[in-house]
């Protein structure tokens, strides 16, 4: 198995999951033609954070296939670092297609059981951990690729080090839902919805699953509300700020840019508030487009607003990140 394109340096981020080729049309049964892209929720992640000028790695596993050509290249057009990605001759890459209903309903199709990304597994925590990341993003999405995966996940929480574990719950409805909670004394930033909240935790209440959280072990949480914003954790109790969004065609892909911007900010030295503030103008932005990173700024405009962000953060109850 090999794994190409490795730059030097240390990534301040690396993203841990399954990138697909995503085929999408109006109507899957009649379509003469699809619109094809890359997707993956981790991916999405280290879009961001390389679209705001840091460092970001994928760390995946892709079979030898087209598909697998084409995920690498488009996490490299992004920016994003694929020496972690291991192209396993034995297994295929994983492929999903989306049909958009008349009503503006999605349903979608995956075709990703035995795929090379499923048989990750605790060996690949090494070749990550030995970049010596800033920040390692794991999710719940990951963990329920299969015992592997779990595995490779828990081992990633257990081994971090110095470096921040981020989890993002991801629970998915068309997936088993992993068992998170041994792995929250391990994470240092956990960044879930309300609905995962209250798989979690039993709470959707900002101040309890706060409270939830920090008596788990976690330590520094943002909790989604969707249209309704997010809280982070201020002096006096969870802090609220409103959504970004002007305007909603596809939610896909904002929670990841809420992830990647709040996580760019932090690493960056920006408190919660203003890393929170620049989270949701990144998700925004994401759901006013199709696609799930197609509505990020250009690099020029995202720099800006992680200046701003910074700037911004210099009042926030900052605790800045290593």
């Amino acid at each position: 198995m090999t794994g190409p394109h490795v730059s030097a340096g240390r990534p301040d981020v690396v993203g841990v999951g399954e990138a697909m080729v995503l085929l999408e049309a109006d109507d899957l049964a009649a379509a003469a033609r699809f619109d094809a892209s890359v997707a993956g929720a981790e991916l999405n992640v280290c879009t961001a954070v390389a679209r705001l000028g840091l460092r970001a790695a994928f760390a995946s596993r892709v079979g030898p296939d087209p598909f697998g050509t084409r995920v690498l290249r488009e996490a490299e057009a992004r920016g994003v670092d694929t020496g972690l990605v291991i192209t396993d001759p034995g297994r295929p890459t994983g492929v999903f297609f989306k049909e958009i209903r008349p009503d503006s309903g999605r349903r979608v199709h995956y075709y990703r059981a035995g795929s090379a990304a499923s048989a990750m597994d605790v060996p690949d925590a090494g070749a990550i951990l030995a970049r010596r990341p800033r920040a390692v993003v794991v999710s719940g999405l990951t963990a329920a690729l299969g015992p592997g995966p779990a595995r490779l996940v828990a081992a990633l929480c257990e081994q971090a080090g110095d470096a921040l574990v981020v989890l993002d719950p991801n629970l998915r409805p068309a997936l088993p839902a992993p068992d998170l909670a041994p792995l929250l004394p391990r994470v240092g930033l956990l960044v879930l919805g309300q609905d995962e909240s209250r798989v979690l935790f039993g709470e959707s209440d900002p101040a309890r699953v706060f409270a939830a959280a920090r008596a788990a072990g976690v330590g520094e949480v943002v909790l989604k509300g969707g249209p309704e914003g997010a809280w982070y954790a201020g002096d006096a109790g969870p802090e609220h700020v409103p959504s970004a969004a002007r305007e909603v065609r596809d939610p896909v892909g904002a929670g990841d840019a809420f992830l990647g911007g709040y996580l760019a900010a932090r690493l960056s030295g920006a408190g919660p508030g203003a890393a929170t503030r620049l989270g949701a103008e990144l998700a925004g932005r994401v759901v006013a487009t199709s696609g799930d990173t197609a509505g990020l700024p250009d690099p020029a405009t995202a720099h800006a607003l992680l200046r701003h962000a910074l700037t911004d953060g210099l009042t926030d109850e900052g605790r800045g990140q290593r």
